[in-house]
């Protein structure tokens, strides 16, 4: 493989890199202008995150953060209201076309506000880079989304209904995450998918839909079959959130032999917590959409293969 920084590999990936630098400039503006604070919270930490099923890199008995976001809610219990963070996290063993270990996430918390916000915000972001690199549409392979045209707002349940997999909330993690890939391909395309109303089960860290408590205050949002988002409504439940951490550490060491110590002082801080919605985009994605660019490679300047 040709190393980055050889001179004919860097000219063909350059125009994709300064179109990162301008839209990663327009962002930081975006969220100044709405009032926001950009927050920088420590990489390492006592405890990786919540997920299952990522792994996290271990520095002797402290992790690299893979999502900052049981620091900015500690940030938000400290009073701070409207914060993002653009930087860098890492997921171990994730690699291939759109992923890679270390990557550029943008995440982001309105206190006060609900969930719809931050799918508005979303949508607005999409746009923004689409605008900034030039673009009509938003392009993955052989599909393309209008990123300006009116979002589609889709329940979960109302998309495992229209591809026949049956009801969400009464299948097991393993059959659910199996009839999401099979859904996602058509979502996004031709314009943003905003997909809402995961199954509780789906939702570690989100609150419950008011009408409906088998369902949480938790979306994703699908551009070209890809998603670029994750947000929710947030939980500040404490003792609802350590009964879920601890169930999904308990999965993670039946699955993996692996268990990640609780954020104690993020369950203490959760008391404090404002009611809130935040999200996760995934950054070098967004880039990659509203370039054309084919992998994840071509949008990172300093990429490992």
């Amino acid at each position: 493989m040709t190393p980055y920084w050889d001179k004919a590999r860097h000219q063909d990936r350059r125009g994709f890199l300064a179109a990162r630098a301008n839209i990663a400039r327009a962002v930081r503006a975006w969220f100044w202008d709405q009032g926001f604070t950009e927050a920088e919270p420590a990489a390492l930490v006592p405890s990786p995150g919540a997920e299952t099923h990522i792994d996290a890199f271990d520095a002797d008995g402290r992790y690299l953060h893979t999502s900052p976001e049981f620091a900015m809610k500690k940030l938000l219990a400290a009073s701070e209201e409207n914060i993002f963070f653009l930087g860098k996290v890492w997921r171990r063993g994730e690699t291939g076309p759109l992923h890679a270990e270390e990557f550029t996430m943008l995440e982001w918390y309105r206190a006060g506000a609900p969930y719809q916000a931050v799918m508005e915000d979303c949508v607005a972001l999409a746009r923004l880079a689409a605008r900034e690199a030039g673009a009509e549409t938003l392009r993955w392979k052989k599909n393309a989304c209008d990123p300006f045209a009116a979002p589609e707002r889709l329940r979960v349940a109302d998309a495992f209904a229209r591809a026949g997999a049956g009801d969400p909330a009464a299948l097991d993690g393993d059959a659910f995450s199996a009839a999401i890939v099979g859904i996602e391909p058509d979502l996004g395309a031709p314009a943003l998918t905003l997909l809402t109303e995961y199954p509780i089960a789906e939702a570690a860290l989100a609150r419950p839909c008011p009408h409906d408590a088998r369902a949480a205050e938790r979306f994703e949002l699908y551009a070209c079959g890809v998603e670029l988002a994750n947000g929710f409504g947030e939980l500040t439940d404490a003792d609802e959130q350590r009964a879920r951490l601890i169930a999904a550490m308990d999965e993670k060491q039946k699955r993996y032999g692996v268990r990640w110590p609780l954020d104690e002082d993020f369950l203490v801080a959760l008391a404090h917590m404002p009611p809130a919605s935040g999200c996760a985009l995934g950054f070098d994605r967004l880039v990659m959409l509203a370039t054309g660019a084919r992998h994840i490679n071509d949008v990172l300047w300093t990429p490992n293969a």
